[in-house]
């Protein structure tokens, strides 16, 4: 060590750290310099650092890592080797390509699953032999870059072209993912480890590979018939997804489907003919990692079973084949259930599958590649708050005089437009992503809406000049002005629709304890029950334009009509939400107060029902309206009060809970009867042209639970009146679904029995 480093060490101690001779045996006796590094290390005062130039905080944080096996991916124990004893050239017997096929197409599955490359396809010998080194063309890609690759078809013909192929379906995966949103290490892990994925070359020559793999195959008259049946099962699969994913973006809705559902043919026999293979375990290891690019440490090879991988890679195809269904337009409504509906699916769409629909649906900057976003935002507005209205006539931009009003909507309507472009398309792409995060981005988004709203509201008053808008005069007190504020009602409506999926997604998610359960159902329905009045008040300006309609040509006469169908269904649906919310909450109040409702077995020391209530109100503390319950507020509303706090004027807790449980089942009942007539709605009426499946199959759901509703509440019902002066306990049990076990996620109903 020079002088400069030495500076602060005493002389005595200098000579001890002078470097220290190699180590070249194992034998050879080691010197423990602890006892010295110490003494040297406390004559340094504090602030004081002994550096050397050339030993950086890469190496400093590196040396950290060094010969730990869960850290130093170059950590070798007693007699391994620094790589398998693994020939990857060697020939192969038919079952075992049937075997590696399959391996290696659970390994894909797994990277789909949200595994890293490393864990999954990357330890595979045959693919890094194949990607590394970097081939310049398809031709470099191959198993032995120094020979000609002469007999042994089985490796070279048949399992190069499927390893080809499937490298190149990766290929097509990760570009279409990292062009929209996800979350890295969440829904998907896109480090390529300085890999690449044959993206320059083309899928072609890769086609006539498997194109000959398959007469390779079929000539193998000496094969077993089985085996031969399982190889050609096999690379028909492979072939079929490469051309699936090659043009998942076209607009050929047809024939994307058609290409989805011919995957999903194969794999029936994919499954049959799984038994004939036969796994080759040593073709894959994890010490491959060691020469990937990668700054983690090592870790364990993720594996799962073929049954697994199959039914993942039916689901992927399955939601491939209907996802293009998005591409009929018939409204933005339309659009956005069944975006709503197709990711509520279970299990919920892949992670590319989930990108494909972001990116059919904003391709181009147009959804579905053919509607701009300014129709898009102008046929949602008409379809809630601006039927026939002048603010949306297209013939609008064809006026250049200043001194024309039409000409200053245009103006004042693009800005508008190019302000909620983006909180609006965000909706789309918040309930495009997992359902953890879909919540999450929506509590943000709301905020967003909130200063939407606020600058609506001004816009709408600056465009009452050029529209000659007249007030209604029918409020209390008489003569108050009431006006329509179309653009911020429109921003409102959606707020509240926000805030409703936060609250339910909180159910879905488990999010909340069981004793929170009352007091989140009635603030559900306090939401619900400010977009019935919201509702009500857009209904009744478009009744009065509806009646002050003289001569209103076709067009406006559809738009009129859309647009009161639509007010129709959504009062419909919101009263049928409120009600439905009404009924739980004063069931789970009942519960709650007698204690029949399962607590968690561990104690809440750092917990208090007032700081969970400000946690759940959190994402809606910084909105103006609707106002923030008060935990006081909610407290009151939600819970029976105890002995101590009623007098003998006040009814018995008993009493109570009759009274409650009388108002629990008439909600229930309305609930019931909303929820029966939005499911008997035609498929145009309810906005599902394009997912009227999935989305009756969820309504038909929520009835189900409405019933179920109904016959827990009878339960309690006579339950109370069965205690007579007995704890309730005694006579009524109460279970909770597990999650995702219940009639329908948002909606979390207890099963109540006699004892």
């Amino acid at each position: 060590m020079d002088a400069e480093r030495n500076v602060g060490i005493p002389e005595q101690d200098q000579k001890h750290l002078q470097p220290a001779a190699k180590v070249t045996d194992r034998d050879e006796d080691v010197q423990d310099i602890s006892s010295m590094f110490r003494s040297a290390a406390a004559v340094l005062e504090i602030g004081q650092l002994v550096k050397d130039p050339y030993f950086t905080l890469f190496e400093a944080v590196g040396a950290l890592e060094i010969m730990d096996p869960k850290m130093d991916s170059g950590f070798l124990k007693e007699d391994e080797s620094l790589e398998d004893d693994f020939n990857d050239r060697k020939e192969l017997l038919p079952e075992e390509m049937v075997g590696l096929m399959d391996q290696i197409l659970c390994h894909e599955m797994a990277w789909h699953m949200g595994h890293p490359l490393s864990q999954s396809i990357f330890t595979s010998y045959h693919i890094d032999r194949l990607l590394w080194p970097e081939p310049k063309s398809l031709e470099d890609a191959r198993f032995d870059r120094q020979v000609s690759e002469v007999g042994n078809g089985m490796l070279h013909v048949i399992f190069r072209a499927y390893c080809l192929a499937l490298i190149k379906c990766c290929d097509h995966v990760h570009r279409r993912i990292g062009t929209e949103h996800y979350y890295e290490e969440e829904d998907f892990v896109s480090n390529l480890y300085n890999r690449n994925l044959l993206s320059n070359c083309d899928t072609a020559g890769i086609y006539l590979l498997l194109d000959e793999a398959s007469q390779f195959t079929e000539g193998q008259s000496k094969m077993d018939k089985n085996l031969r049946n399982a190889i050609l099962t096999r690379l028909a699969l492979r072939q079929r997804l490469l051309r699936a994913m090659e043009s998942d973006l076209n607009p050929d809705k047809a024939a994307q489907i058609q290409l989805w559902k011919e995957c999903t043919k194969v794999l029936p026999d994919l499954l049959r003919t799984q038994g004939v293979g036969k796994p080759v375990k040593e073709a894959f290891s994890v010490k491959l990692q060691r020469k990937l690019a990668s700054s983690v440490p090592p870790r364990p090879m993720v594996e799962i079973g073929f049954e697994d991988a199959q039914a993942f890679l039916s689901n992927l195809c399955r939601d491939a084949a209907d996802v293009y269904h998005v591409l009929d337009y018939h409204g933005s409504s339309n659009i956005l259930n069944f975006t709503y509906a197709f990711q509520s699916r279970k299990p919920q769409p892949s992670v590319y599958i989930r990108c494909l629909l972001q990116s059919l649906i904003f391709h181009n900057m147009k959804a579905l590649g053919q509607v701009t976003i300014t129709k898009l935002i102008y046929d949602d507005l008409a379809e809630l708050v601006l039927p026939a209205a002048i603010l949306l006539d297209p013939a609008n931009g064809n006026v250049e005089a200043p001194h024309d009003p039409r000409f200053h909507m245009v103006k004042e309507m693009n800005g508008f437009v190019l302000r909620v472009g983006d909180p609006f398309l965000d909706i789309f792409r918040a309930l495009c992503m997992n359902r953890s995060r879909t919540r999450r981005m929506l509590c943000h988004l709301i905020l967003s809406w909130e200063s939407v709203q606020v600058e609506a509201e001004n816009l709408d008053e600056e465009l009452r000049q050029y529209t000659g808008e007249k007030p209604l005069t029918e409020g209390e007190p008489a003569g108050t002005e009431i006006w329509s504020f179309p653009l911020s009602s429109w921003a409102y409506y959606y707020k509240l629709r926000q805030m409703e999926w936060i609250v339910q997604l909180g159910f879905e998610l488990d999010i909340y304890q069981s004793n929170e359960l009352s007091g989140m159902y009635w603030y559900l329905s306090q939401v619900a029950g400010a977009r019935v009045q919201h509702l009500e008040r857009i209904q009744t300006f478009v009744t009065r334009q509806i009646r002050q309609s003289r001569k209103v040509s076709a067009t406006q006469k559809a738009s009129l009509k859309n647009c009161f169908s639509f007010l129709e269904v959504a009062l419909t649906e919101a009263a049928a939400t409120q009600w439905f919310a009404i009924s739980l909450s004063k069931l789970y109040t009942v519960l709650l107060h007698f204690a029949l409702l399962p607590t968690s077995a561990e104690p809440l020391p750092y917990s208090t029902s007032e700081l969970r209530h400000a946690l759940r109100m959190r994402p809606f503390m910084q909105l103006s309206i609707p106002e923030v319950p008060s935990y006081s507020d909610l407290n009151a509303a939600a819970s029976i009060p105890s002995e101590g706090e009623w007098s003998e004027a006040t009814p018995s807790p008993e009493q109570q809970a009759s009274a409650i449980l009388e108002v629990a089942e008439e909600a229930s009942r309305v609930a019931r009867k909303e929820w029966e007539a939005v499911s008997k709605l035609d498929a145009e009426t309810a906005r599902c042209i394009s997912c009227e499946e999935w989305w009756r199959k969820s309504v038909k759901d929520v009835v189900r639970a409405c019933i179920v509703c109904c016959i827990a509440i009878a339960t309690a019902k006579k339950g109370v009146q069965n205690a007579k002066g007995k704890p309730l306990k005694q006579v009524l049990k109460a279970e909770m679904p597990e999650k995702g076990k219940g009639y329908h996620d948002f909606w979390v109903v207890p099963k109540l029995s006699l004892l």
